[in-house]
């Protein structure tokens, strides 16, 4: 197998860098090396199957999002404010490409630099539209945590802030009101009660939507995953109040559950769309906001007074062009259907052995695993000590595949890359087969 990589960090680790989660801990983990297809090399020679990975949809050094990089380089830096034809392209390519059939209601594309950032972009640009500054989110969402994003991110341990390994958590003051409906909480398995999706009552959204700038919702943060009618209704609940919908398509935008957009899983279509992670195929970071016609006709009459020097930047650029070429040209979204189905079959199966599984649910290559354990309302990731997630995420790296946890006491999700083969996806499952027996084990020894 080729890697590619580079040697200059092996071993060494640096004295300087503030990771992410701070520098609290003293054990440190193998350094990323390098990375080929849907594989991950570490410093201490072991290989990874990459199983959790939202950001990189056509695995590491795909040979379209390498040249694309490399023909980026040679051109000038091109700041937003300046006119490039190269963006213009980009634009209609997302539009005519991600978006066919769509075009009835699409009305315009502009870049970011990040998930984060557009959504930020998208909820203030709601309050200054509608002269509002309430913004309604469902629970357990996560939006970023940059500005309007962090506001509206409710998982209870991405709260921007810090969490005190002693205990108890320091958040930063939110800057505008968030009004929280019930999100979905449907799935495929699970231990105990219905399966089936939760909406929010109409006593429920009457309480939340008047008078509010805009709703948004994801489609799969905290482990939710939304069925047709919980977007209709959120939907309808907009549009009685007079607020705008804003779709957070950051994780399932260009395929990743099984169709191009999750949205498209109902007849609703949204005011504002934003994308980010796998919008430039992982050679780049990346964000967008798309407007549906209803807004762009509001801009009409003003100057959208948001700028960034670097949004658009041409490796980003090159990069969103390639990546959605690939993805059509290789049928990925239909890759992912299918790989959802074989993994929702499997994924049951485990679930039916394993005592240590709370519930399954999932769209396309997008699954969750929640293990019996600590609730996550009261999950702040205020502790050092290893959670069930941490157990089975280890062994399963000892049978050669990484899996995601978001930093959840009790929250596996697995995320591959697009381009994961049938064989692949069974490696998955025997190594989480293995980390769910260690699950159990752990569970024999606790009372929960």
């Amino acid at each position: 197998m080729s890697m590619h990589g580079i040697d200059g960090g092996r071993d060494r680790g640096g004295k300087n860098l503030i990771r992410a989660g701070g520098n609290s801990g003293t054990t440190r983990s193998p350094a990323l090396v390098g990375g080929s297809g849907v594989h991950l090399e570490y410093s201490d020679g072991t290989v990874l199957l990459d199983a959790s990975n939202t950001g990189g949809p056509l695995g590491h050094a795909h040979p379209a999002m390498v040249e694309a990089v490399v023909e980026a380089a040679r051109f000038p830096v091109a700041t937003e404010g300046q006119l490039w034809a190269e963006r213009d392209a980009a634009a209609d390519e997302l539009v005519d490409i991600a978006f066919a059939g769509e075009t009835d209601w699409v009305g315009g594309v502009r870049f970011g630099l990040s998930g984060s950032e557009v959504n930020d972009i998208a909820l203030s640009l709601a309050q200054a539209l509608t002269g509002r500054a309430p913004i309604v989110a469902r629970e357990r969402a996560y939006h970023g945590l940059v500005g309007l994003a962090r506001d509206v991110t409710l998982q209870p341990q991405w709260h921007g802030g810090l969490s005190l390994i002693d205990g108890g958590v320091r958040a930063p003051a939110r800057t505008t009101e968030v009004r929280t409906i019930a999100g979905p909480d449907g799935g495929i398995w699970r231990t105990a009660g219905s399966t089936a999706p939760r909406h929010p009552d109409e006593q429920e959204l009457a309480a939340a939507f008047p008078g509010a700038a805009a709703v948004i919702i994801d489609y799969t943060q905290g482990g939710r995953y939304y069925d047709a009618e919980y977007q209709e209704r959120v939907a309808g609940a907009a549009r009685d109040a007079d607020c705008l919908w804003i779709a957070d398509e950051v994780v399932t935008g260009l395929g990743r559950s099984g169709s191009w957009f999750a949205f498209q899983g109902a007849s609703s279509r949204p005011d504002l769309v934003t994308m980010g992670k796998p919008l430039a195929g992982g050679a780049a970071p990346a964000g967008a906001v798309v407007l549906s016609k209803r807004v762009l006709d509001l801009l009409r009459a003003a100057k959208w007074q948001n700028y960034s020097t670097f949004r658009a930047h041409p490796t980003m650029i090159h990069a969103v062009r390639a990546h959605l070429r690939v993805v059509r040209a290789e049928g990925l979204v239909d890759r992912a259907t299918a790989g959802g189905r074989r993994l929702a079959a499997a994924l049951i199966e485990l679930a039916d052995r394993h005592r240590c599984v709370e519930r399954i649910a999932g769209k396309g290559l997008h699954w969750t695993v929640e293990l019996r354990g600590p609730d996550w309302h009261r999950w702040f990731s205020d502790t050092g000590t290893p959670q069930p997630a941490d157990h089975v995420v280890a062994a399963a790296r000892s049978h050669g595949v990484q899996i995601g946890t978001s930093d959840e006491a009790g929250s596996l999700f697995i995320a591959p890359p697009l381009i994961i083969t049938d064989a692949e996806l069974d490696r998955i499952i025997e190594a989480l087969d293995a980390g769910l027996t260690a699950a159990d084990e752990l569970l024999s020894r606790v009372v929960v």
